[in-house]
């Protein structure tokens, strides 16, 4: 096929996503809509071969690794539902269905990947993980301010020290404390009092009282 050529295994580069890389919660893919309009795959490309291209994109998406195709002419002909020997043919265009697709690495296996699909699945997950990053943070925040308002009702001073919170929040967590009951709470309160009358005891902590 004219689009692919045969590369040296040491050259082939290692395709940046894995198969744990999964965007199985999106049901559409970001499409630069002018970048499209004004490039040579569809200026210069048949219909036909643009029609193929685009199906490709999309079947690319919910292969393993995401983003990447088999390096099998005969089963992404099986996958686009059309005669073998003519999408070898097609693929020989300069503008074929396989127009700057390459050969990269993913794991033991030789797949196809795109630069353009790439990139956009790349902002995709930085954008998930920002995403997830913004989340974990206000709920952390929710979770330590309720705390900070159930300490309080304990010991207001306690309540008012940061480093404590935290320190609690991050004990319950470590026991795994799914519920925080008012056991839970006087337990994690008693093991902070044990660890900053350890901490001064040592020198390391001054003007922290036990707790009783």
């Amino acid at each position: 096929m004219r689009s692919l050529q045969a590369v040296p295994a040491g050259e082939i580069d290692e395709y940046p996503l894995s198969v744990e890389d999964r965007l199985d919660s999106h049901y559409f893919m970001a499409w630069e809509r002018r970048r499209w309009l004004n490039s040579d795959m569809r200026l210069r490309g048949t219909p036909e071969c643009r029609a193929l291209f685009f199906d490709l994109i999309n079947i690319a998406y919910d292969q393993a690794p995401v983003g990447t195709l088999p390096n099998d002419p005969d089963l992404l002909a099986r996958l686009l539902m059309v005669d073998p020997t003519h999408f070898q043919q097609l693929c020989r265009l300069e503008y074929g269905p396989l127009h700057k697709w390459y050969m990269v690495r993913c794991g033991g296996e030789i797949r196809l990947a795109h630069p353009m699909v790439l990139r956009s699945l790349q902002d995709a997950i930085a954008r998930r993980e920002d995403n997830r990053a913004k989340n974990e943070a206000a709920n952390a925040a929710k979770r330590l301010q309720r705390l900070r308002i159930t300490v309080s009702g304990y010991h207001k001073e306690l309540a008012a020290n940061d480093a404590a919170v935290r320190w609690i929040d991050e004990w319950l967590q470590k026991e795994g404390c799914e519920y925080r009951s008012a056991s839970w709470l006087e337990r994690a309160i008693s093991a902070w009092a044990d660890h900053s009358f350890m901490l001064a005891g040592k020198g390391g902590a001054r003007g922290v009282s036990r707790l009783s």
